[in-house]
């Protein structure tokens, strides 16, 4: 007889958790390197204050009453909680605050999505720290800290959280109509998106912008064809990324980082330039992050902000995946290809 455990969880055995335990230090050693200290919150917040951060994001928690009554919920990330912690204990210091962490957070799942319940994250917050510098410093302790798990392929995806919303709004988009579009695109469904956007009946020129806009990912030259498409809100979006772009080179930081005009976050909070991260031996994402330069402000203290999160798991079967592919592929293949 066995006995099952819930969606979206899982045991892990001696010879994985030690592997797990090596990540981790792997990744902490890189944190602590670049000067951001330690922090630990509570596995469990009230409802009010996840809710104060996220309005969207936060009915994914767990939720239960404790026993004076009060709802409360299990974190569902770590950057609220944070951003909740800069409030009340660091009301009078002077930023920026540079902070990581590593620990369990949990979301609801949805039946035969292989989706995670429980999982650990591992990232950094960088807290009064304006952009562009803010997030390239950030961007460059995430591709350090890739480097450091021995994940060197891994893919920054660069993009912008104001980006479609801005546009959809310029073309007069209803917000439930906007509201559905950058759902999809959250999602990664560009048949969805296409079938949203033919949706909105807009002109012939307003509906191709939207439907390329996604498909647009490489280098800098990205942010010269989306321009090109033209749009205000295209123009100002663009000039920040190539911002972000400008300040990563500074840090010899850009060459794994690829413009991705698609890229939307699936949390409220997001306020400017977001990463998704993605190593090619690996279909999940592995991790993301971005600006969110509002989020103190609900919380009493307004400062800038950006940060990332990566999940500690995936990363574990991606770079298992990476050795596995190392050990297969034939001798002298890996210099014709970085030869290509």
């Amino acid at each position: 007889m066995t006995h099952p455990t819930p969606p979206g969880t899982r045991d892990i055995l001696p010879d994985e958790m030690r592997e797990l335990r090596r990540l981790e230090s792997a990744l902490v050693s890189v944190f602590e390197a670049n000067e951001y200290g330690e922090v630990s919150t509570p596995t469990i917040e009230y409802q009010d204050v996840l809710a104060l951060g996220d309005q969207r994001g936060a009915p994914t928690a767990h939720r239960f009453f404790d026993e004076q009554g009060d709802l409360v919920a299990m974190r569902s990330d770590m950057t609220i909680p944070i951003a909740r912690l800069v409030s009340d204990r660091f009301a009078d210091a002077d930023p920026p605050f540079r902070f990581f962490y590593v620990g369990k957070a949990y979301r609801a799942v949805r039946p035969q999505r292989g989706q995670m319940r429980e999982f650990t994250q591992a990232g950094i917050e960088l807290v009064g720290a304006d952009a562009p510098q803010g997030t390239a410093e950030v961007i460059a302790v995430l591709a350090s800290a890739l480097d450091a798990a021995g994940l060197p392929r891994a893919v920054i995806g660069l993009g912008h959280a104001g980006f479609y919303r801005r546009l959809l709004e310029e073309l007069g988009a209803s917000a439930e109509a906007t509201q559905s579009v950058l759902d999809r695109l959250a999602e990664h469904d560009l048949v969805g998106l296409e079938a949203d956007v033919r949706r909105l009946d807009l002109g012939k020129r307003e509906t191709e912008t939207l439907l390329r806009l996604p498909a647009l990912r490489g280098g800098r030259e990205v942010l010269d064809e989306a321009r090109a498409l033209g749009g205000d809100a295209v123009a100002r979006a663009t000039a920040r990324l190539a911002e972000t772009v400008d300040a990563l080179e500074e840090r010899g930081a850009a060459e794994r980082v690829r413009v991705d005009l698609g890229l939307l976050r699936d949390l409220g909070y997001y306020t400017g330039a977001i990463v998704e991260v993605y190593d090619p031996a690996l279909g999940h994402i592995l991790g993301g992050g971005g600006r969110y330069d509002e989020l103190m402000s609900r919380f009493g203290r307004p400062l800038p902000a950006t940060g990332f999160a990566l999940f500690l798991e995936r990363l574990h079967v991606a770079v298992a995946e990476e050795e596995r592919l190392a050990r297969e592929q034939p001798a002298g293949s890996e210099q014709q290809e970085g030869a290509s």
